[in-house]
């Protein structure tokens, strides 16, 4: 069974994601929404990994050798300025999809193990990361016209 894998991975890319956050909201401090939703968001990934906790260590035991690179590098860490924003934004976002989609493929595997548990935990946290999706394509927008037309 791989779905050891998928929860590994998932848990890796909460984890990923959350500092990524922190990273990002630190060097955006001079835009209060970007430093204050990044530290919240980032506390709720950090939750999500800690639901997953159990379920990586009840499936690990069924999980072959892990397949080689089966985990992706996303975020190289947080820029300046405008445009800096609206490209570390742009790389939550590509993180926060990975996130969303391994939600969904857990949650498929959930329903056929038949892992209700699993399921509730999936079912309770996809949502919020779909919200983070929306947050940042809607904060995308907001900084698009200043650091690609306004720009110095």
């Amino acid at each position: 069974m791989h779905l050891a894998h998928y929860l590994g991975l998932l848990h890796r890319a909460q984890v990923n994601l959350a500092d990524a956050l922190r990273q990002v909201g630190a060097s955006h401090r001079d835009e209060p929404d970007v430093f204050h939703l990044c530290h919240q968001q980032a506390e709720r990934c950090d939750e999500y990994a800690e639901l997953l906790q159990p379920f990586a260590a009840r499936y690990a035991e069924e999980a072959p050798a892990e397949p080689d690179r089966l985990h992706s590098n996303l975020f190289g860490g947080a820029r300046t300025g405008g445009i800096g924003l609206l490209r570390d934004l742009q790389d939550l976002y590509l993180m926060a999809a990975e996130c969303d989609i391994c939600w969904t493929v857990v949650g498929q595997a959930a329903y056929g193990a038949r892992d209700r548990d699993l399921l509730a935990v999936v079912q309770r946290c996809e949502g919020g990361t779909a919200m983070q999706l929306k947050w940042l394509r809607s904060r995308m927008k907001q900084a698009a016209p200043q650091a690609l037309v306004v720009a110095d």
